[in-house]
């Protein structure tokens, strides 16, 4: 069985709907439909049980794939983590009599995903509007009907901490772990057959730093949460993870020594964040030194361990750094942009000396410097010339999912502009 991209594939994270046409057997019972996220059928004597239904509009995808196999009843709907890529399909596989079964933290995970919706969707649309668009239109092109809606589901049963199913001979155990992505993020463990259904407790991408928050915007995600929540699934021992994104790791001894490795890293960067703190260190610095041991590199695909020190920083401290009476006050430095350029003999000298800085090896402070010009003057060409290349020049280093999303919307934007 192949494994997913690791840390020896830094920066794979490829995102893609729901398109295949047949869903993927992982053994005798237990299929994998791929997608935003990945959805998985398990097929019992009594009827079926569904982990995850994808978004609303992949949900024909993944419920065709699913009939193929097997038609039999919806029982259970098992979600291992409120996201709306996990939940949006629940509507078009819920049956009468289906159970829809989530830790009890959902209901109010996805009370926050109603609550701030627009301003989550419009944050998130420069990573994912192409592909939701690719999506919708594969979906319309390929099924008769209109497109399902996203759904809002409500579990029927919730659970604190530990739950038991069982169905057809199969014994279902679902344990909370909320240091995942989600405060509901739960596991399913299959005890017979050593099989674990993690979703995306470690992440979007197995063997790299998980993501402490998120630059889309979401909560912090507590750091020793995650390693309290990944011991759980260590102390099980599981021989088969099947994850929330790519492909199936198997083997005990190999996951093992991934789960070691992440938590070591995520653990070593928490406490020389800590240390860096009491020693009176700023967050910037701490950004900037902090790196992996040999022993503990894992991949920066998904997460990035500069902005996870950051993460943990303000998850201990919050929003004030100490560093500036400003930070208390709501005047942005946005405010003194044109005094700095007067100052510093227009915008075309900032361009200039940002030049300067691009050419030393000094893209973000080239940048820091276009955006005062670009600030005053949005059609500075030479300001815009100069962040074009600054932006070029990162996102052809950059091995982030996130990071390399954002910096090619700004290339996008730049180039129009020019």
């Amino acid at each position: 069985m192949p494994l997913p991209l690791y840390r020896s594939r830094p920066g794979g994270f490829d995102i893609q709907p729901a398109s295949a046409t047949e869903a993927r057997p992982i053994n005798d019972f237990i299929y994998l439909s791929e997608g935003l996220s990945n959805s998985y059928l398990v097929v019992t004597s009594e009827g079926r049980v569904v982990i995850n239904t994808g978004m609303g509009f992949e949900a024909p995808v993944h419920k065709r794939n699913y009939d193929a196999v097997d038609d039999g009843p919806v029982r259970y709907i098992l979600f291992t983590q409120g996201h709306v890529d996990h939940v949006g399909g629940t509507d078009l596989f819920s049956e009468s009599g289906t159970e829809i079964v989530a830790q009890a933290n959902n209901l109010r995970h996805q009370a926050d995903d109603r609550r701030i919706a627009q301003f989550r969707a419009s944050r998130s649309a420069f990573a994912f509007a192409d592909v939701i668009a690719k999506a919708v239109r594969h979906v319309d092109e390929g099924f008769s009907g209109a497109i399902p809606a996203q759904s809002r589901p409500e579990p029927t049963i919730t659970f604190e901490d530990r739950h038991s199913i069982e169905l057809g001979g199969t014994r279902f155990e679902l344990i909370a772990t909320p240091g995942g992505e989600t405060t509901d993020s739960m596991v399913i463990w299959l005890p017979e057959l050593r099989v674990c259904f993690a979703g995306n407790l470690f992440g979007a991408l197995f063997g790299h730093f998980p993501n402490l928050v998120t630059i889309r915007g979401d909560r912090y995600r507590d750091a020793l949460a995650f390693i309290a929540s990944l011991d759980r699934v260590l102390d099980l021992e599981p021989d088969l993870l099947l994850v929330g994104h790519h492909q199936p790791v198997e083997g005990r001894e190999l996951i093992r020594s991934e789960l070691l490795r992440l938590r070591g890293a995520v653990q070593y960067v928490h406490d020389e964040t800590v240390r860096g703190m009491n020693e009176g260190i700023d967050v910037w610095t701490l950004m900037d030194r902090i790196r992996l041991p040999e022993e503990l590199e894992v991949g920066e695909g998904y997460g990035k361990i500069s902005w996870s020190v950051r993460a943990i920083w303000e998850t201990y401290a919050g929003w004030f750094h100490h560093s500036s009476t400003t930070e208390l006050y709501s005047v942005p430095s946005t405010r003194i942009y044109s005094d700095l350029a007067d100052l510093a003999g227009g915008t075309d000298a900032l361009a200039r000396r940002a030049r300067e800085k691009l050419a030393s090896g000094l893209p973000v402070e080239a940048l820091h410097l276009v955006e005062i010009a670009l600030g005053v003057e949005p059609d500075n060409l030479e300001a815009i010339e100069v962040s074009l290349e600054a932006h070029e020049q990162l996102e052809s280093e950059s091995e982030n999912f996130w990071l390399t999303s954002w910096l090619r919307k700004q290339i996008a934007a730049l180039r129009q502009k020019g």
